[in-house]
């Protein structure tokens, strides 16, 4: 039984990294190229600025003509490395996120589901979209919350060392707040109807939010333009949307054929209810 939960996690996990991986590879990777190479450009010219003084000499003149003709002479060369080195970038980003697509699918559709599905409200297809979400809320989510993405060569007020327990309190706080939003959704339900359960289940996503203002500032500093840091940042989130939206949608799609017609007969039947054959 744990081995068809696993297989079933990680087949989604593998189209869903496949889609997430060529994503990256398309469009996210070239804008992320693009915003390098004005961060360096931004750089250079600060560094240029700085010797513009020293650079009216006879001498430079001649050694920045000598190197310009190099650079022609080497010109045919760089461009053709510089397509080969975008063609196995794209391939390591596709195989990158195959790769993070099987982890995720395995542990969270997989193991956990495994364990979870039978508190998880709702018919087969409708546990995947919710196990999805609680991913991107625990994965992304919650730790956003206090460490958004950030464009590339953007400074950041915090440390590293700082950083990453952060985003892995968070993580677990997401985690934390999932979990006790499907007791509180399942209790209320039974109790007191499904308005009230739904305004139960959002109370730990509430106090998620509160938890996030208590948290260190990360101030962030970049040299990109304002809105192309939030177009870039926008990317990443949507890149992680589509992740776990995928993800969901193949494991709904990969239900074996007899929980489709449990569903079907029994609809909020889970793995520990399944009807017993006369």
């Amino acid at each position: 039984m744990f081995a068809e939960y696993l297989t079933r996690g990680v087949k989604a996990g593998l189209v869903a990294g496949l889609v997430f991986g060529l994503f990256m590879a398309v469009v996210a990777n070239p804008l992320v190229v693009y915003a390098d190479e004005l961060n360096h450009a931004a750089v250079e010219e600060s560094g240029h600025s700085h010797e513009a003084e020293s650079a009216h000499s006879h001498d430079s003149e001649g050694t920045h003509s000598h190197e310009s003709g190099d650079s022609h002479a080497g010109e045919g060369g760089g461009h053709h490395d510089s397509a080969v080195s975008m063609a196995v970038t794209k391939a390591v980003s596709v195989a990158a996120g195959g790769l993070w697509g099987v982890v995720l699918g395995g542990a969270f559709f997989g193991v956990a589901f495994f364990f979870l599905e039978p508190a998880i409200p709702g018919p087969d297809a409708a546990k995947s979209y919710l196990m999805g979400l609680a991913g991107f809320v625990t994965v992304s989510g919650a730790p956003w919350l206090v460490l958004p993405p950030v464009a590339p060569g953007a400074e950041q007020s915090l440390s590293a060392a700082t950083r990453l327990p952060l985003y892995a309190g968070m993580m677990l706080a997401g985690a934390l707040a999932c979990l006790s939003a499907g007791y509180v959704y399942t209790r209320l339900r039974e109790s007191s109807g499904p308005v009230p359960a739904v305004v139960g289940a959002a109370v730990p996503f509430a106090l998620l939010a509160v938890l996030a203002v208590f948290a260190p500032e990360n101030a962030v500093h970049g040299a990109l333009s304002p809105t192309l840091e939030t177009g870039l940042t926008g990317l990443f989130a949507f890149g992680q949307v589509l992740l776990w939206l995928v993800l969901a949608a193949a494991h709904a799609r990969f239900r074996p054929s007899s929980d489709s017609e449990s569903d079907s007969a029994i609809p909020t039947a889970g793995r520990d209810s399944a009807p017993m054959a006369d």
